[in-house]
């Protein structure tokens, strides 16, 4: 991942174990909601006590510009 999170400890268990995963390929990845394009992976920061998603971001943002045009003009 390119950014680091700033949280230690999981807000739903207290846990302080984090772990990084990826969701990719076919069906578990984010596409652009008006653009013909590949799908892209997300990633997450999980708490390896309970599994409670902390973070998640998509690896290529960039790819999701100009998605929302329709709703700004």
């Amino acid at each position: 991942m390119k950014y680091s999170t700033k949280v230690t400890e999981c807000p739903k268990c207290g846990g302080k174990e984090l772990g990084k995963g990826k969701q990719h390929c076919g069906y578990a990845s984010m596409y652009p909601s008006n653009k013909l394009s590949f799908g892209y992976d997300v990633e997450y920061i999980i708490c390896t006590e309970c599994g409670f998603i902390i973070e998640s971001n998509v690896k290529k943002p960039e790819k999701f510009k100009g998605t929302l045009w329709m709703f700004f003009k």
